[in-house]
């Protein structure tokens, strides 16, 4: 059997915990309530534990239009594997009341897994890391913020012209989740 991580399991044994980063954002409604909802809705998922999150942002669309977006990154432990992972989270949006009707539409909630351990992976359903991870400032500030050692001094200089600001701490935003060390779920 292949594990997420493209090692091999053997049968009966627990599948590995893996870290995972999660982009959140919103542009629709009550952007930090959808947001916060999220990051609850996460941490209910099965074999899944938030352990931080970051600040929220505020940020212009980009290649799109409608209201500002409200922007925060989650990171997870999980067994579960990507494309499980990836459905749950499509779930949570549609219980949110994201609608897709054409590409970059404005929307009530967006989940999309930044990255999922060190896994590389390019299928028609997910591409991890997310392919426009290092083009954009929403995601690479608030990545920055939890795990600095995966956002380097030149992808942040690549986005600086992109407008985004620094709204709430996590503690503010979303409560019951910690900035840093365990959650207090």
């Amino acid at each position: 059997m292949t594990t997420a991580a493209g090692g091999t399991a053997q049968a009966g044994a627990q599948p590995p915990v893996l870290t995972v980063f999660v982009g959140l954002g919103a542009n629709l409604g009550d952007r930090g309530q959808a947001l916060a909802q999220a990051v609850h809705a996460m941490a209910l998922l099965p074999a899944t534990r938030v352990v931080q999150v970051s600040s929220l942002y505020v940020s212009a669309p980009v290649d799109a239009g409608g209201p500002d977006y409200l922007n925060a990154v989650a990171q997870l432990e999980t067994a579960l594997a990507p494309l499980a992972l990836l459905h749950a989270l499509q779930a949570v949006e549609l219980a949110a009341g994201r609608e897709r009707p054409y590409r970059n539409a404005p929307r009530t909630l967006d989940l999309d897994v930044l990255l999922y351990g060190d896994l590389q992976m390019d299928t028609p359903e997910l591409t991890v890391p997310h392919p426009r991870l290092t083009e954009r400032a929403f995601v690479l500030r608030p990545l920055a913020e939890l795990a600095p050692q995966r956002v380097g001094p030149a992808q942040l200089a690549a986005v600086a012209d992109q407008r985004i600001d620094r709204q709430q701490s996590a503690a503010v935003w979303c409560p019951g989740v910690l900035v840093s060390g365990a959650p207090s779920l």
